[in-house]
């Protein structure tokens, strides 16, 4: 019965409306290349970032999934996600698990090939039908072919952030986040923080910053390295994050990247620093640990319940379909 099982759910994959098909990226740029994208297929360019930090952004609105490494898109690819009841969450996540051969065990023992798990109450990214509209129970399906080059590209903790957005990242000025301005609120200014690099001297950095428990958290490598008391000016809505695609001669370079809503943009206003007050020896510490490839997070949830770190308990009902 597992042998006839597993070749039924082998021939729903290969029976997508689109076969899995790569696209050449010619003179475009990648974020120019996805919007034409097609069912099935998708577009994979790891030259353009041969190393570090990855970051995948997936939005619910476009069907699409975006690659970055090091802040530089070099893979985006076309997607399926959770049909009208069981819709797929925005928000942060990060890779908890992998497995290259993996099989449900909510719908009938149905294949997940290139499985990387999301939530432990199934979302998960896998290869799967791509019919151009949302199909799954939850999880996110990719073209096979994408799926494979996908999992190879990527580790444990890896962060993922679903959207809502109508609209691709989009390239943007520097948020100024790290580094304090000359209208910055000083109630904060001289509070006191944590800061202990030493704690994890290499690794991706990311910092979260949570506007109900009014803090920010400094990650390396995963590790927490610093902390702080921090508000934000302002609606926080669905949250959002940027990610420090380049620094050179002409200062850093960002993308801004929103969780949900309609949004009208996503361009960095020249005042946006203004929205953020935390001590400004906390934010010249910040500046020193980030590096191209670093995510700054702002999200309206407590990090308090279950915080960075923490282990997670697994639930036998996995869910997830192809």
């Amino acid at each position: 019965m597992r042998r006839i099982t597993t070749l039924f759910a082998a021939a729903c994959l290969v029976s997508s409306p689109v076969l899995a098909e790569q696209v050449d990226l010619g003179q475009r740029s990648m974020l120019e290349a996805v919007r034409g994208l097609k069912p099935g297929q998708y577009v994979w360019a790891p030259n353009a970032a041969p190393e570090g930090p990855a970051l995948l952004v997936v939005n619910l609105a476009t069907q699409r999934a975006v690659l970055f490494r090091n802040a530089v898109p070099m893979g985006a690819s076309t997607i399926s996600s959770g049909k009208k009841g069981y819709e797929t969450p925005t928000g942060v996540f990060t890779v908890l698990e992998k497995k290259k051969e993996h099989y449900s065990k909510t719908y009938n023992n149905a294949a997940m090939p290139n499985m990387q798990r999301l939530t432990w109450k199934g979302v998960a990214l896998h290869a799967g039908n791509l019919p151009g509209y949302p199909a799954s129970h939850g999880c996110i399906r990719l073209p096979i072919q994408f799926s494979s080059l996908l999992f190879g590209a990527t580790k444990l903790g890896m962060t993922v952030i679903i959207t809502s957005l109508p609209v691709a990242p989009d390239q943007s000025a520097t948020p100024e986040l790290a580094g304090p301005t000359a209208a910055m609120p000083t109630s904060l200014a001289r509070a006191s923080y944590e800061w202990h690099p030493e704690r994890a001297t290499s690794g991706p950095v990311s910092v979260i910053i949570s506007s109900t428990d009014q803090r920010a958290t400094v990650l390396r490598g995963g590790v927490e390295i610093g902390s702080s008391p921090a508000r934000v000016n302002g609606a926080v809505n669905g949250g959002w994050a940027y990610a420090l695609r380049a620094w050179d001669e002409t200062g850093q370079h960002w993308l801004k990247l929103q969780f949900s809503g309609a949004g009208a943009g996503m361009e960095v206003s020249p005042g946006e620093g203004d929205r953020f007050d935390v001590p400004w020896d906390f934010r010249h510490a910040v500046q020193t640990a980030l590096r191209p490839g670093s995510i700054i997070i702002v999200t309206p949830q407590s990090l308090r319940a279950g915080s960075t770190g923490s282990s997670l308990t697994v639930i036998e009902n996995e869910g997830g379909t192809p």
